[in-house]
């Protein structure tokens, strides 16, 4: 199945309905399951990730099958081991080549015990019930955030609370600060120092919490304000007060011109003169925005180095080499120039005809492309289906404000 997109002409105007962020209701079902009261989340995303985490949580099979969901198998991985349960965990052929080995190092340190039925190193795992014993661990902290928030939301339960050493600079620390942050809101307390954070044996407690709306969806609307000549979105629901690392496209998009005004109805999104010609980030700690920005600066004209994306490369796919081959169909070549470093410098070639972009079982491939349509009139997408992974109404919210998606 293909859509094809055509954008309105000039104004992008309209309300969208954001989903609710898939990265807090996933640690909040995790926390909740550890809980010793069953406390009610408010907007509970409706993701395939987190229907995936919410069932291999209420599991009781002995296998459970995670698919696509990444944070879904780290999660789980951690919660079966701290909870002394014998399961196996698995999942898509793509997951089975996404390494787990440094949370089943962690947890093993503990005694967890855990054995690889496959490839050592990956999915699928087998955890074996033993009790975890120890306070302290040490992790790698340059190839998963996961890893490290897996380890941190089972570390109150533990008989004597845990410490862990994170080896080296922590990528996507944004998501461990987001970890302690609703841990935090559910009675647990912490400590961070250097790269040592504690947690003493404690009970999550909580009335009941209310989830955000995930500023990651919103990135794709903030790249729409960009490309289209004018601008008037309001993104409902939406506050300048998150959790969520994410929440800098905001600032990122003031450099193209967007003008962000928090309303009591949320974020309305306005577009001044557009001026931006180089730009260099840093996305260590916001990696789910590359493809977002990359694909902005190439249809805005604007040269760009981003360094910090290492860990693209073992997303839902092989995120640099995806959009190094789909940007190419556009027209434009980007080259990674050192490790960790994607760089355009307005090398450009002939445009494919017609455009039919590549969504590589990644979600944000699909939706990252989809705004390009503004300036490539009937640019389409393959398997568009993909974006129920993180934002399930996306093409519903694009035909809301206007947008002709035509399905084949």
């Amino acid at each position: 199945m293909k859509h094809t997109l055509l954008f309105p002409d000039g104004k992008l105007q309209g309300k969208v309905n954001l989903p609710s962020s898939k990265s807090i209701s996933n640690r909040l079902l995790v926390i909740r399951a550890l809980s010793p009261n069953d406390f009610p989340i408010t907007g509970l995303s409706d993701s395939d990730d987190t229907q995936a985490l919410q069932h291999g949580l209420q599991s009781a099979p002995d296998v459970v099958d995670v698919g696509h969901a990444g944070t879904s198998m780290r999660f789980i991985t951690a919660y079966f081991a701290a909870t002394g349960q014998k399961k196996t965990i698995t999942g898509s052929e793509r997951m089975k080549n996404r390494p787990i080995s440094d949370l089943v190092d962690a947890l093993n340190q503990l005694g967890a015990g855990i054995t690889y039925l496959e490839k050592s190193g990956y999915p699928p795992v087998r955890t074996s019930g033993k009790p975890l014993s120890g306070n302290t661990i040490e992790i790698n902290g340059d190839v998963s955030s996961q890893f490290i928030s897996a380890m941190l939301l089972v570390a109150p339960i533990l008989p004597e609370g845990l410490t862990i050493r994170i080896k080296g600079e922590p990528v996507s620390a944004s998501y461990i600060k987001m970890t302690l942050g609703l841990m935090q809101q559910c009675g647990v307390r912490s400590t961070w120092k250097n790269n040592v954070i504690t947690v003493a044996r404690q009970d999550y407690r909580s009335k009941g919490i209310y989830v955000e709306r995930d500023w990651s969806a919103a990135s794709y609307w903030y790249q729409m304000s960009v490309l289209a000549d004018d601008a008037g979105l309001l993104l409902e629901g939406v506050t300048d007060k998150s959790l969520q690392g994410d929440a800098i496209i905001s600032q990122m998009a003031c450099a193209f011109g967007i003008q962000t005004v928090y309303t009591p109805e949320g974020a309305l999104l306005t577009k001044r003169r557009n001026l931006c010609l180089t730009l260099g980030l840093d996305f260590n700690n916001t990696p789910d925005l590359v493809q977002t920005m990359a694909i902005t600066c190439c249809l805005n004209n604007t040269r760009f180095r981003f360094s910090g994306v290492k860990t693209l490369r073992i997303k839902e796919t092989d995120r640099i080499a995806a959009l190094q081959n789909e940007l190419l169909k556009l027209g434009y070549c980007i080259k990674e120039t050192d490790t960790g470093v994607i760089e355009w410098k307005g090398e450009r070639a002939e445009p494919q005809r017609p455009i039919c972009i590549s969504t590589y079982n990644d979600h944000r491939m699909a939706m990252a492309f989809a705004p390009a349509a503004i300036h490539f009139p009937g640019l389409q997408i393959d398997e568009p289906d993909v974006v129920s992974k993180s934002y399930p109404n996306f093409w519903n919210d694009l035909k809301n404000v206007g947008v002709l998606v035509e399905t084949k």
